[in-house]
């Protein structure tokens, strides 16, 4: 499948990959330090056309919003978005979305490979509520405007003012550039950005205004290192069917007042403590961590890198990685046969 910037990409030099289905690009000719560092220290811009768009509407779409996501939903109501893990009964984890409030129904943004899989779930549950659930991904084109530096170029463009003073999390429908967009400040890069949400036939127009005010076009390598320097999970990587929001350390998007799917297997993690938990680690050394290595405590395996790689910010190798509840390391990574040490931090790794 292809993005409506699938022509943009080629364009400019993209390197293309599939990515659930997707023909992305995962760097452009400046290669992904470069597209990272701008996100950190300007303004990048990024295709997430992928992404799965969900609409709930009816009478009684915000109670079955409630049982199908862990996170309290108040704030909906004054206008924000609400990031929630969606659980299965025995804790496992859906997938982790965020819900906002639109035109009088619930637009739920998806992770990419999960749009089908959620889908069918959410349908599911939504049997004995009064309500309709809608798939309009094909409809929409979505891109991110992401940086210290997105505020200032989008107040200097025609409507983009008020989208700039959006506060963290907000979103609503704004007039920019002559369309209507449906705009947040929510980001996946651990700093400040913002993302819109409009017809496919408007998206590659927004693009070149957005790219000629500045914004340096960034691929999926970027996306994955500067979340991971967030220490923002990826479904599939810190959360996924059998791994709970307790374990990948959401605790605080789970509220147990909330009679949602899989309440119960929560409550019960959450007495007991989690069998296993998501730390972070800075290797000692040069040697580079990746997804699915083993992480070491006295030489014994008590664990697995979840996520990995060079911190272009911080000059340094880390990792995401769920291990055993039990013990604060030192914790050690087998690569290739040796065990590279490593240190334990508080996450996030950055702080933007």
């Amino acid at each position: 499948m292809r993005t409506p910037l699938y022509e943009r990409h080629v364009a400019l030099g993209g390197r293309m990959v599939d990515f659930a289905g997707w023909e992305l690009p995962v760097q452009y000719p400046g290669g992904i330090v470069a597209e990272h560092m701008a996100v950190r220290q300007g303004v990048g811009l990024f295709d997430v056309s992928h992404m799965g768009e969900l609409l709930v509407a009816g009478p009684e779409a915000l109670p079955f919003l409630g049982r199908l996501l862990t996170n309290n939903l108040r704030r909906l109501s004054a206008g924000r978005a609400v990031y929630a893990p969606m659980c299965h009964e025995n804790g496992g984890t859906v997938d982790d979305l965020i819900v906002y409030p639109y035109e009088g129904a619930y637009l739920l943004v998806v992770n990419a490979a999960n749009t089908d899989k959620d889908f069918a779930h959410i349908s599911a549950l939504a049997a004995g509520f009064r309500v309709t659930v809608r798939n309009v991904s094909s409809a929409w084109g979505q891109l991110a405007l992401q940086g210290p530096g997105a505020a200032a170029l989008l107040a200097a463009l025609p409507g983009g003012g008020a989208i700039a003073a959006l506060p963290f999390f907000g979103c609503g429908l704004f007039p920019f550039l002559g369309i209507t967009v449906f705009s947040s400040a929510t980001g996946y890069t651990g700093g400040p950005g913002f993302e819109f949400y409009l017809p496919v036939g408007d998206a590659a127009g927004v693009w070149d205004i957005l790219a000629e005010a500045g914004a340096t076009p960034c691929g999926l390598g970027a996306r994955d290192t500067l979340r991971l320097e967030g220490a923002l999970p990826l479904y599939g990587h810190e959360l996924a069917d059998d791994i709970s929001p307790l374990e990948a350390g959401l605790s605080r998007f789970v509220k147990f007042e909330n009679d949602f799917l899989g309440r119960a297997a929560l409550e019960k993690q959450a007495e007991n403590g989690p069998p296993r938990r998501l730390v972070g680690l800075v290797m000692e050394g040069r040697a580079v961590p990746r997804a699915g290595y083993a992480v070491l405590f006295e030489n014994r395996v008590c664990g697995t890198v979840t996520s990995g790689g060079v911190a272009p910010a911080l000059g340094r190798n880390i990792a995401l990685a769920l291990v055993e509840a039990e013990g604060d390391g030192p914790y050690a990574v087998d690569i290739r046969g040796r065990a590279e040490a490593t240190r334990l931090v508080p996450l996030p790794f950055y702080k933007g």
